[in-house]
């Protein structure tokens, strides 16, 4: 690896094209909400005492029959999810395993966003310049950071040999703007017609690019999402974590790159047609994820986003339990946001039918389900306590542990995953994906009383891939 010793340094005027964060009133929010709720209560209470002296059943037999009822609705609806999810995931990996993958490189610019990443930034520089892909450049942009992360960055920039070519590595650095405002001055410095955005501490496979930008060859691709792994796996939490990445969020991508309309474009990885970012008005920093409003907004432009499994960006997933829990509580309020943000198009599908699908497949991601999985828990656990149906509970767990172990096995071999992550399917659903439900309901309340949180950030160990 060379570097060109003569680095010319300067400075450059980037715009901030961000729109400015419109002014909520809180206060109107909060009666708002309280309204509604107290309305929908009443209503409820209403119907209840009216429906309730119609039924000739005795008040436990009532529980009984209504656990019965409830729970194979819940079932069904769990049922109808999981299986519509892979069917679809089948047919994209079918359509993907058949389909002919021409030759197309065009000039990519990479933006990496850097904020106190000084444990990391070098080594994700380096595997940068490893990438299968003749034609594209690195543009570092130190967001202010207030360790040694400029001067590591600044060590990098000049000409470096890359597998193919030489590839040029440049350093922005700006005072503290956030995450969006990094990404912005990035792309806009960029003279490339494609960008790829990532994650500071990520790692990107040797043909990321190489696989993921062939399909702008369709002129109507404004975005592909990349296949988030977890790098720093062996313990029990970010395994967990491996595992829900594979059958969860990829399997799910899979399925709505069937129909190119995948709801969030992750901040590991992610490659844009840089005129779907302009089109789209550029990222915003008004929601906490400013991956699924881009998404959104280039949706709502008329652009498709398909899913590239090969193109692989590993990231470091929380070690801690209280790091995770702040992570999902941030990603939800982020998804409530820009659900709120986008509402015009929840409500009217004449506006753009494919925003419509995504932005209530989100809402009930974010919202149902997790009520859902939550009062099916407590309650059927309490009424098979209480009713003498404790021997039920193993066969509900069972079926449960049966349906996630089927789709570990599939995702894994799809994805040619650690087949390792597979029993972890037993203790998934109890433990891991209630306590993440959990965490999504408490983010919600907060986000609808209008509480207050700060952004936050993980603390690096600086993995390196095996």
């Amino acid at each position: 690896m060379t570097t060109n010793s003569n680095i010319l340094s300067g400075k450059i005027l980037l715009e901030n094209f961000e729109k400015l964060k419109p002014k909520i009133d809180k206060e109107k929010q909060l009666k708002k909400a309280i309204i509604n709720s107290g309305v929908i209560s009443l209503v409820m209470l209403i119907t209840i005492f009216i429906t309730l002296p119609m039924t000739t059943l005795s008040y436990s037999n009532l529980v009984v029959f209504s656990s019965i009822v409830s729970l194979i609705i819940f079932l069904f609806v769990l049922l109808v999810r999981y299986f519509s999810i892979l069917f679809m995931a089948y047919f994209y990996v079918v359509k993907y395993t058949v389909e002919e993958k021409g030759d197309y490189y065009p000039f990519v610019s990479i933006i990496v966003p850097v904020y106190n990443e000084g444990k990391v930034v070098k080594g994700s520089i380096k595997s940068l310049l490893e990438l299968d892909y003749p034609n594209y450049e690195i543009i570092v942009v130190n967001d202010g950071s207030t360790d040694e992360t400029k001067e590591f960055a600044k060590t990098m920039v000049g000409i470096h040999e890359g597998k193919y070519s030489n590839v040029r590595v440049l350093l922005i650095s700006k005072p503290n703007g956030g995450k969006s405002n990094a990404l912005n001055a990035g792309i806009q410095y960029s003279t490339a017609d494609f960008v790829l955005c990532m994650d500071g501490d990520s790692q990107l496979s040797p043909n990321t690019i190489r696989d993921g930008i062939r399909h702008f060859v369709d002129p109507m691709i404004g975005a592909v999402a990349g296949n988030v792994k977890v790098l720093n796996r062996k313990k029990m939490l970010t395994d967990l974590q491996a595992l829900e990445y594979v059958e969860g969020l990829n399997m799910q991508r899979s399925a709505q790159s069937l129909i190119k309309l995948v709801n969030i474009i992750p901040g590991p990885i992610g490659i844009f047609r840089k005129k779907a970012i302009i089109d789209a008005g550029w990222y915003a920093s008004d929601t906490f994820a400013e991956d699924a409003d881009l998404t959104l907004k280039i949706m709502a432009a008329g652009w498709k986003i398909y899913y590239e499994q090969s193109a692989i960006s590993y990231t470091e997933a929380p070690e801690k339990l209280l790091q995770l829990l702040k992570q999902r509580y941030r990603w939800t309020r982020g998804i409530l946001q820009s659900i709120l943000k986008h509402r015009k198009y929840l409500l009217n599908p004449t506006l753009n039918f494919g925003n419509t699908l995504v932005l209530w497949s989100m809402f009930y991601e974010a919202l149902i389900w997790p009520a859902m999985n939550i009062f099916a828990n407590v309650f059927f656990i309490t009424v098979a306590l209480l009713y003498g149906m404790s021997n039920l509970l193993s066969f509900w767990w069972a079926a449960m542990a049966m349906l996630d172990l089927m789709t570990a096995l599939y995702c894994v071999a799809v994805e040619k995953e650690d087949i390792r992550l597979v029993p972890y399917v037993l203790v998934y659903r109890f433990f891991f994906v209630l306590m993440i439900d959990i965490t999504k309901a408490m983010a919600t309340c907060e986000e609808f009383l209008g509480i207050v949180m700060n952004w936050g950030k993980l603390e690096r160990v600086g993995t390196s891939p095996d």
